[in-house]
């Protein structure tokens, strides 16, 4: 539970200007990390479509922005050449059970997902209620694909961090409960400095320039 957000400094929904893009996207491939900019939700997700070959085992994170740029829609239809985890993950009624899947598909081939702020400098932060997702973003997924809209760029890593505590925790907190659930807190808090080449992974942020996601 979250008490109410105090009165907002930033607009966190004004979409990164062209310099600052092109800074972020220079900061983020510094730290190993791959980076693709387009100009909307659709080109993002044909994006997607070219870079998970058929055949590959995909896991999806809860996201909006994957929802808004059509993803998941895709995934439901089984309009896709990919194994989805979650298919059988969520056909699974037992909990038990539902869990081994879930930590099971932390080894996707593809991992998908969103972040919440992405530094100038490079820092990419990603809050989390139970942290089911940070070990494929991590380490244990081989490929890690993050589609953001540039309205998440910020001046500084500090910048980040007030950015998912005075904006993206309130609005996801407002959500759950709109859902008749309890509300949403921060489990985890990751901050993803630097990806390290001897681990042989691929980790792309496709940033999109428009308003996409929280």
């Amino acid at each position: 539970m979250v008490s109410a957000a105090a009165p907002l400094q930033t607009d966190y929904t004004a979409l990164a200007a062209a310099k600052y893009v092109k800074q972020t996207a220079e900061a983020v491939k510094e730290r190993g990390i791959h980076v693709e900019v387009v100009d909307a939700g659709a080109q993002a997700l044909e994006k997607i479509k070219r870079l998970i070959p058929a055949g590959a085992s995909v896991m999806t994170a809860s996201s909006q922005t994957l929802q808004q740029i059509g993803l998941e829609e895709l995934l439901i239809a089984r309009k896709h050449p990919w194994v989805n985890l979650k298919d059988e993950l969520l056909a699974e009624k037992d909990m038990a059970k539902q869990l081994e899947l879930r930590k099971q598909s932390t080894l996707a081939d593809y991992y998908l997902g969103s972040v919440h702020a992405i530094a100038r400098t490079g820092e990419i932060v990603v809050a989390s209620g139970t942290g089911s997702q940070l070990p494929s973003y991590i380490f244990t997924s081989p490929n890690v694909i993050w589609v953001a809209g540039v309205q998440k760029i910020v001046p500084t890593l500090e910048d980040g961090l007030r950015r998912v505590r005075e904006y993206s925790l309130p609005r996801e907190d407002e959500r759950m409960k709109s859902m008749g659930r309890l509300g949403s807190a921060i489990g985890k808090l990751l901050i993803f400095e630097h990806e390290a080449p001897f681990l042989g992974r691929n980790v792309t942020l496709i940033l999109v320039n428009e308003r996409v996601g929280v």
